[in-house]
């Protein structure tokens, strides 16, 4: 079987999972981040190099206030959880997204988690916080257009290449297969630009839920598609 190189996952249904518990939605959020630590270790166990989960989105701030501060002291939690994790396992983090909203202290925790890590040869795991592709595409033109104002870079050198290279995902290979649990059939702004030819599987079960055997099945039918297109392969 064919091991996708990297997997990105939109990590959905943590509050209607709790709710369905008669439990709050931030219970589900908990949960949500043990099976987030589960999964890392599975992924890497079955062949995949590189894996990028959607935590929190640029549009999520639009949540009640409690919702949110309640995110964000899961997200304090993580990080220390996340540091240990990925120095058991050789894992190299990296952060996605616009950090300049996130409060100084977990910008701080961040950029020791990724100092920590950048060199560690296990799984490559990319947490998406306070992500969205559009405002991603934004941030990297405003840079190229500094570049050009600056006179380091012509319009006509702009190239696909170079706007890759200003992307949060540089020097990351694309998505090969994108997960969704929950039933939502939609990207959510999520890794726009590099989604181009990306494989989807929609998993019915929520996020807490998501198991060894979900990605397992998830992987298989990635297997089963047809990838002629994109210079893939050459049709017959």
């Amino acid at each position: 079987m064919k091991i996708p190189n990297h997997v990105a996952i939109i990590l959905d249904g943590n509050g209607r999972w709790a709710k369905a518990k008669g439990m709050p939605r931030n219970y589900g959020h908990v949960q949500g981040a043990k099976t987030v630590e589960k999964i890392c270790e599975e992924a890497y166990k079955m062949g995949i190099q590189y894996l990028t989960v959607y935590a929190f989105s640029t549009e999520n701030w639009n949540r009640p206030k409690d919702e949110v501060d309640a995110l964000m002291k899961l997200l304090r939690n993580y990080m220390k959880t996340c540091l240990k994790t990925a120095e058991k396992n050789r894992m190299c983090v990296r952060v996605l997204g616009d950090k300049t909203r996130l409060d100084d202290d977990i910008r701080q925790r961040i950029e020791e988690l990724e100092k920590a890590t950048v060199n560690n040869d296990g799984l490559h795991f990319q947490i998406a916080l306070n992500y969205g592709g559009r405002d991603e595409i934004r941030r990297a033109a405003v840079e190229i257009a500094e570049k050009v104002k600056a006179g380091e870079l012509l319009p006509e050198q702009i190239t696909e290449e170079v706007l890759t290279d200003h992307l949060d995902t540089r020097n990351i290979p694309d998505p090969d297969l994108l997960i969704r649990t929950c039933g939502e059939q939609r990207i959510s702004n999520f890794l726009l630009w590099q989604l181009a030819y990306t494989e989807f599987y929609f998993a019915e079960c929520a996020w807490p839920d998501f198991s060894k055997q979900e990605l397992e099945k998830a992987v298989e039918a990635y297997n089963r598609r047809d990838r002629r297109y994109g210079g893939l392969h050459e049709e017959e």
